[in-house]
């Protein structure tokens, strides 16, 4: 049975695995699914449709799965889905998603969100994200794994940011940013790669020397090519470098806000 505080409230309905532990002042709502070994320690207040994965941690006074900040939610059936061991710090919020978007806000795993990290509705986060201080991601907007996002960062609406990707603290994001690369600025500009990151995952050298070679001429401002030209002769050229053609499917791919490139 699970371990519920005397004075937290759950609402008949809500579904608690044996190992779940819910601290004081807690309230959880009757659609709420809490997994196995999930601690919520004190002050949480979990809302909706929201499952919370195994082993997940969740600290005082975050908000989870309450209605999303869209003036055109109805109230729809929309679902917050929060991954495995995931480590939820202080004042998180989390907002499920709307119909406009799928009905789905969705965390994957072995993520953390540091203090006062705001997640909007309908965003789709990979694994093994971090996200730091007061990084506020708008909605819709997708994020690959390995993710990290620095303090007081700012995502537009809609931005896509591809796996393995670094936002430096306190950018404003209002363009998709490539796998790997790296970001930074008031108005955010690509900076290169994500240099710490890709020692980190141990990748073989060649490919990230490929990686790198193939960047620099993806953005070469004196090629009269167009960006997607560009990247659909490297997947001629490089046809077996993994990594290489991550960055190049995401260029291809549509894009509501074009690619974030260096600054001119």
């Amino acid at each position: 049975m699970a371990d519920i505080h005397p004075t937290a409230v759950v609402e008949e309905g809500a579904r608690l695995a044996d190992s779940v532990e819910v601290g004081p002042f807690c309230v959880v709502g009757a659609e709420v699914e809490l997994n196995a070994n999930v601690e919520l320690i004190s002050h949480v207040a979990v809302a909706g449709r929201t499952r919370i994965g195994a082993g997940s941690k969740v600290y005082p006074f975050a908000s989870l799965g309450h209605a999303p900040q869209d003036l055109k939610f109805k109230n729809e059936p929309s679902r917050l889905e929060i991954g495995n061991d995931c480590t939820i710090r202080e004042h998180v919020t989390m907002n499920p998603g709307t119909e406009g978007g799928g009905l789905l806000t969705k965390v994957g795993d072995g993520c953390l969100f540091m203090v006062g990290v705001h997640i909007a509705h309908d965003c789709q986060i990979g694994n093994n994200v971090i996200l730091a201080n007061n990084a506020i991601i708008a909605g819709h907007v997708v994020i690959g794994d390995r993710v990290v996002i620095g303090g007081h960062a700012a995502v537009l609406q809609f931005v896509r940011i591809g796996g393995g990707a670094m936002i430096g603290g306190m950018s404003g994001v209002e363009q998709d940013v490539v796998p790997f690369g790296l970001v930074k600025g008031d108005r955010a500009k690509l900076a290169g790669l994500n240099v710490v990151g890709l020692k980190r995952a141990s990748l073989p050298g060649d490919q990230v020397r490929q990686l790198r070679q193939a960047v620099s001429r993806l953005f070469e401002e004196s090629s009269s090519d167009t960006l997607s030209e560009r990247a659909q002769s490297l997947r001629e050229e490089l046809p077996d470098n993994p990594l290489v053609d991550e960055v190049v499917a995401f260029i291809l791919d549509s894009s509501r806000h074009g690619i974030c490139r260096p600054a001119s």
